[in-house]
């Protein structure tokens, strides 16, 4: 399928997705929720979470494993038992800890 064909979710997604089950937790203004990942790249994640989560909303990410955070935005959500969400970093980061990133990823943390 070519560019411009493709879903607009798809075109931009900048680094390959690596299925990656890491715990995490997700913080908003009201809110800290458990949740954890299903895929991952340095823009983002799926993460499955009971939330109840608006698209648009800002939330930190904290990685349970790495001790690390972001700021993100919910830019996807499917309400499913259990809920999901995709979330896009506000800038690029391994915050996931995979040591074994793929090639395309090393553009963003050089």
């Amino acid at each position: 399928m070519d560019s411009a064909r493709q879903p607009e979710s798809r075109r931009s997604r900048r680094t390959s997705r690596v299925k990656y089950d890491v715990l995490v937790e997700l913080e908003g203004e009201k809110f800290a929720y458990a949740g954890e990942t299903i895929v991952v790249n340095l823009h983002g994640a799926l993460i499955r979470s009971s939330a109840a989560l608006d698209l648009g909303s800002p939330v930190i990410i904290h990685v349970q494993q790495t001790g690390k955070a972001a700021q993100a935005k919910v830019v996807f959500a499917s309400y499913d038992r259990p809920p999901h969400y995709g979330v896009e970093l506000e800038k690029p980061d391994n915050i996931w800890g995979l040591t074994d990133a793929p090639p395309d990823w090393q553009v963003y943390l050089t």
